[in-house]
């Protein structure tokens, strides 16, 4: 080797090794600016609020305070955040998961509802005399069933329809609505009811064991379960893998030779389970019984659940468990001051306008 090449190798070496030093700072430093970015985004809605909330004389601080205080200060107050988070947890994988293939999945309402109601026809048709442990399972199956079926509607109409996801699963939602109504007036009204839409109650051996001195039940540990395996699945697996290159860049996935229509139609599917689970877990932890307003909301909230976590699922039980508190400091903030309880929907609202406005801010 000559003289001038090995000049020119070291310049090359010397460099490559100025860039790799210059990259380092500015990789950790677009790393830490975007998690100030997301800290900002999340905070910045709680002070606006605050200001809104000092045009009533209300002190938004002690607000706070008593809200941290209702949540950590008892297992009882601990418990009731945690049984609103659950349904959060689990509308909010069923967006996050399809999202992570570049899909906007807006119908866990809907998969919810219907969700429950197959959960409920199960248990009043065919297991009242079933034993918990063989019962409580196979609603649970009948809960991801029905919104399995509810999301291959949406699933069927993206990949031969060519429709937009996100219009379809928004409408169909309230369709889901008017089937679980027109199942409580009919069907599966109770008899004894005094007319009141609702359906018989379920029997106690498929209510879900419930914390003494709580009203919190198992379904938050069946919601944490599925958080962490939607996470194993995407983050560890080669399926994962694939599902984020096709929500990443839909033409390369097609290059490497991926079923894209088969892909999209097994992740709605997949996402329509985790949102018929919630609804199976409504029925057999809280409610008992199919009404027309179960879960209501639910699902549009864990939408925001998983917009607040960047589709995370890990980061959306710590979002899902904020969302809890805010939805249970509602009591509070009409006890405190005269307002009425659906006040912290502004906050919810305020929360739900920060992240869209952040998109170009945040990358994903």
């Amino acid at each position: 080797m000559s003289q001038t090449a090995v000049i020119v190798e070291k310049k090359e070496t010397m460099s490559q090794q100025a860039i790799e030093k210059t990259e380092k700072p500015n990789s950790l430093w677009k790393r830490n600016s975007s998690w100030l970015i997301q800290t900002a985004i999340i905070i910045a809605p709680f002070i606006l609020f605050g200001i809104f909330l000092t045009f009533y004389n209300v002190n938004p601080i002690e607000l706070y305070r008593s809200m941290v205080a209702t949540t950590f200060g008892s297992l009882y107050g601990f418990g009731e955040v945690l049984l609103k988070a659950t349904p959060f947890v689990l509308t909010g994988l069923a967006a996050a998961l399809p999202a992570k293939a570049g899909l906007v999945n807006v119908g866990g309402e809907g998969q919810l509802a219907i969700g429950a109601l197959f959960a409920t026809w199960f248990a009043v048709f065919y297991l009242d005399s079933m034993p918990a442990v063989i019962g409580i399972p196979i609603m649970l199956l009948a809960g991801a069933l029905g919104g399995a079926a509810w999301a291959s509607v949406v699933a069927l109409l993206k990949v031969r329809g060519r429709l937009n996801e996100t219009i379809t699963s928004v409408l169909l939602n309230y369709v889901a609505v008017f089937i679980v109504g027109f199942f409580v007036h009919g069907m599966l009204k109770d008899p004894n009811s005094f007319n009141w839409p609702f359906s018989p109650e379920i029997a106690y051996s498929l209510r879900l064991p419930v914390i003494n001195g709580t009203r919190l039940h198992i379904g938050f540990v069946i919601a944490i379960i599925l958080a962490v395996v939607v996470w194993y699945v995407l983050a560890k697996t080669r399926l994962g893998y694939r599902i984020r290159v096709l929500g990443s860049n839909r033409l390369a996935a097609e290059r490497a030779g991926m079923s894209i229509n088969k892909m999209y139609f097994w992740v709605l599917l997949a996402a329509g389970a985790l949102a018929g689970i919630a609804g199976m877990i409504e029925i057999a932890g809280i409610e008992g019984r199919l009404r027309t307003t179960v879960g209501t909301n639910f699902g549009y909230l864990g939408f925001l659940a998983a917009m607040m976590a960047w589709n995370h699922p890990l980061r959306l039980m710590a979002t899902a468990f904020l969302l809890g508190m805010i939805s249970v400091a509602g009591n509070k903030l009409e006890i405190f001051s005269g307002l009425p309880s659906s006040s912290v929907n502004i906050l919810m609202a305020l929360v739900l306008f920060f992240i869209l406005g952040s998109g170009k801010l945040v990358k994903r």
